[in-house]
């Protein structure tokens, strides 16, 4: 007997498979939304919940505390996924995006290190350890529950919705960064014009738990509680038996990670801080760039469907290691915010044929009744420890060399690691999932 409001794939409809593409992505829309807009907001942030001092210091504290809620994302693969592989995927998003919402409203709502003291960074790493926590478990469990209900031969191109639904949430929080600081003075973003995206977050996210709990369980996951193959720890299983792909994951999941974060999220921060560029100008260039990456996201998924995922994520990681030097030396030469636009911009399109067969190559590494939880470890373990970094490596990386150009560094020793991963997987693209 399947799980109730479960369908089999030979009886899955078009509406159903609609609806379930939907909620996924509206749903992982509003947890990225509220997980990414700390990182834009980190300047702001610093000045709230640090006694005065070195401004610098206290940016790398606020980045700190960024990279903590990463350091929970592996918890949350490991309690969620299991959760997702146990008793369905739908069950297992429900849940994270209700912790994200609660997590994401008392960030807003924090008094200052100069009403609470100490209580005030201690509060906020509790609540970026239950972000990173559920956003540990949402980025998993939405790319499996896509690719099962992908029909045959489009899983690159449903796969690819995920991360769309992410530049979606980049677009968002971007354009609110460059939306408030273009509105308000510095003094009053440091005040409260910084929580408002906080605010915005809390209020999306009845609409992502209403259409999730309505959604029918993915076909693939129906199959495997009909024939009674749940398995019973598949967190062991997944790091026994499929160890290997396991650590696959980890591989090729290092430069799309590290690209992102220093690109989109990091590079806001250095433009203002670092090259004196406006901050309105910094977040309209990071607008720009996340709106190509969304256009060309899903046209890279729906690509690797045709020439398969390996092609496209080679090409992006050698396109970092080669390019991310001569980018970072071209904008900090003579800054401006023309050069801004054409990196991120550059970076958004490397990032596009990363992301686009990502999920799909992800799923395509696991069996159905490991997948959520291996999926999820090898991705979240990667980006804890490549993404999650990334902006504090770089601002520690310019602060110990003194030169700007020095993040590139750490994105050419990702793109290394990617590449050699690559170039040793089986491309499975379109292969039985099970």
């Amino acid at each position: 007997m399947g799980l109730p409001g479960t369908a089999g794939a030979d009886r899955l409809d078009a509406s159903t498979r609609r609806r379930a593409i939907v909620s996924s992505a509206v749903g992982n829309f509003v947890e990225l939304y509220d997980f990414l807009i700390y990182g834009l907001f980190a300047a702001q942030i610093a000045a709230n919940f640090f006694p005065a001092g070195d401004p610098t210091a206290n940016l790398l504290k606020s980045f700190a505390i960024y990279g903590v809620g990463f350091f929970m994302r592996p918890v949350g693969a490991i309690v969620i996924g299991a959760y997702g592989d146990r008793h369905g995927r739908r069950n297992a998003l429900v849940l994270t995006v209700g912790l994200m919402a609660a997590a994401t409203a008392l960030t807003g709502l924090i008094p200052s290190y100069g009403s609470v003291g100490i209580a005030a960074p201690i509060l906020l790493v509790l609540c970026r350890l239950v972000q990173g926590f559920s956003t540990g478990g949402e980025w998993g469990g939405s790319a499996t529950f896509l690719v099962e209900f992908a029909p045959p031969g489009k899983r690159g191109l449903i796969g690819s919705v995920q991360q769309f639904s992410v530049g979606l949430a980049l677009i968002a929080a971007t354009f609110t960064a460059a939306a408030l600081n273009g509105w308000l003075t510095k003094p009053q973003m440091i005040e409260w014009g910084w929580r408002v995206p906080f605010l915005i977050g809390f209020v999306l996210a009845p609409v992502g738990l209403y259409l999730r709990a309505r959604v029918a369980e993915s076909p693939a996951f129906s199959r495997t509680v009909e024939t009674k193959q749940v398995a019973r720890n598949p967190f062991v299983e997944a790091l026994t038996t499929h160890r290997w792909p396991v650590l696959a994951a980890f591989g090729l999941s290092a430069i799309g990670t590290v690209g992102n974060y220093t690109y989109n999220i990091y590079m806001p921060t250095f433009a203002t801080t670092k090259l004196g560029l406006g901050a309105g100008a910094s977040y309209t260039s990071a607008t720009v760039a996340a709106i190509v990456l969304t256009v060309l996201t899903p046209v890279m998924g729906w690509l690797s469907d045709i020439i398969g995922r390996k092609p496209l994520l080679i090409a992006s990681a050698i396109g970092y290691g080669v390019l991310s030097y001569p980018a970072f030396g071209y904008l900090s030469g003579v800054p401006d915010a023309t050069k801004l636009l054409i990196v991120q911009s550059l970076s958004a399109v490397l990032l596009a044929m990363y992301a686009g067969p990502l999920c799909a190559i992800l799923a395509e590494l696991f069996p159905t009744k490991v997948r959520f939880t291996a999926l999820s470890i090898g991705y979240g373990m990667s980006v804890t420890l490549f993404g999650g970094l990334a902006p504090f490596i770089a601002e520690y990386l310019i602060g110990a060399t003194g030169n700007p150009v020095a993040p590139a560094y750490f994105l050419i020793f990702a793109a290394i690691v990617s590449t050699v991963t690559l170039l040793l997987l089986k491309d499975r693209t379109n292969a039985p999932l099970d």
